[in-house]
C-alpha cells in the first residue's frame, strides 16, 4: 500500500495520544499508514490546551517532544492561508465551522491535500474545497 500525505485535525491527534479513546485503534491504524502528516500550528495549538485540561501539563510536554520522531509535520499560516480561513468563516458561518477547522480547510487547499484526518465529519463534509470535489475524512 502506498502512504499517503494528509492533514489532521485535532480530535484525530488526541485520540492518537490517549490511549483509553474509543477512537484508538482506527487513528492508530491510520497513523501508521501515511508517509506524512500536515499539522497546522493552530490545530497543536488546540491539542496542546485540550491533552493540558485532560490531563496535565506533562502529557503536553511529552506530546511535544515526540513529534521530532512522528511522522507530523508542522506547518505555520501564511498569508493566503489568512485570507482563505476568512472566506470559509464567513462562507459558512450559519455552520459555525471554528477557526482551527477553517485553517485545516485553507492549508489543505493551498498544499493540495485531498485527505482529512478528522473525528469531526460533520464540519469537513460541509465544506467544498476547490481543489477537489470533496474531503476524503478518514477514519
Amino acid at each position: 500500500m502506498e502512504r499517503m500525505i494528509s492533514i489532521a485535525d485535532t480530535g484525530f491527534i488526541v485520540a492518537l495520544v490517549d490511549r483509553q479513546d474509543s477512537y484508538y485503534q482506527d487513528v492508530k491504524a491510520i497513523y501508521l499508514q501515511q508517509k506524512e502528516i500536515i499539522v497546522p500550528q493552530s490545530v497543536l495549538a488546540e491539542v496542546a490546551y485540550l491533552l493540558g485540561r485532560a490531563a496535565g501539563i506533562s502529557s503536553v510536554v511529552q506530546f511535544l517532544r515526540s513529534l521530532k520522531t512522528s511522522r507530523f509535520e508542522l506547518t505555520a499560516l501564511k498569508e493566503e492561508d489568512i485570507a482563505g480561513i476568512g472566506d470559509i468563516l464567513e462562507e459558512y458561518q450559519d455552520s459555525r465551522i471554528d477557526f482551527v477547522d477553517a485553517s485545516v480547510m485553507a492549508i489543505a487547499e493551498r498544499l493540495n491535500l485531498t485527505i482529512v484526518l478528522t473525528l469531526d465529519r460533520r464540519d469537513f463534509s460541509l465544506y467544498r474545497p476547490q481543489h477537489c470535489p470533496a474531503f476524503t475524512l478518514l477514519p
